[in-house]
């Protein structure tokens, strides 16, 4: 997933960027509202951390301008305002979740992960597609309760699958999913992906069809 964090604070914008891209996400860092709103228009995220003090304009700004768009884009808030007033103005402008600093990392990871499975209609952190179970806390696979070993890019790659079933994938908005604007990789990437997913997922009753020049598509085999 592609995941945008806009913070001013260097030190601690690197430091959270570290920890979520630990997770294997996509990852952008934004440190001003101007940054953060060109990257936006350049690109749809799957979840943005949004701090509200920015050294060009309010994070408020950013929220509204974006809801005024339209997009569903899940945001959590990194604020030092702990008053419930604040909190109700940040929930009433759109945001889905609200941390205060400092953030403990193991709960902004949580937090990341629900909003994560809300945004893809799950529940639990486990997603299931025919008899492959991926589950999104241990970053495993399993194939008929056998664990499948998968590098990084590799599970969020079959995550974004899992997550679009029914839709074709292009080779870009594959890329765009898993890799950062800093990051450039070629195309051909995204074959060598697919090829060791496919090879990881003979034995289960699901495969990735290439679709000639448009891109791939994860089905069910037929019975």
């Amino acid at each position: 997933m592609r995941i945008l964090v806009v913070e001013d604070d260097r030190i601690l914008g690197e430091a959270i960027s570290q920890r979520i891209g630990r997770m294997g996400h996509g990852l952008d860092l934004a440190q001003t509202g101007a940054e953060a709103n060109q990257m936006l228009a350049l690109q749809e995220y799957d979840l943005m951390l949004l701090d509200l003090n920015l050294p060009d304009m309010t994070g408020n700004q950013i929220l509204q301008n974006l809801r005024k768009k339209h997009s569903s884009t899940p945001v959590i808030v990194l604020t030092a305002r702990d008053e419930i007033k604040d909190r109700i103005e940040l929930l009433d402008l759109g945001a889905d979740d609200y941390m205060t600093k400092p953030v403990d990392f193991g709960e902004l990871e949580a937090r990341c992960r629900a909003l994560l499975r809300r945004s893809q209609g799950q529940a639990q952190n486990t997603i299931e597609y025919g008899n492959v179970c991926l589950d999104l806390q241990a970053c495993t696979v399993t194939v008929k309760d056998n664990t499948i070993a998968l590098k990084q890019r590799e599970f969020r790659l079959l995550e974004v699958f899992i997550s679009h079933t029914g839709r074709v994938l292009s080779k870009e908005a594959l890329i765009e999913h898993i890799y950062n604007f800093n990051e450039n990789p070629n195309a051909s990437v995204i074959e060598i992906y697919v090829a060791r997913l496919r090879k990881s997922l003979q034995g289960s009753d699901i495969h990735i069809r290439t679709i000639r020049g448009l891109g791939y598509l994860l089905e069910k085999h037929h019975a």
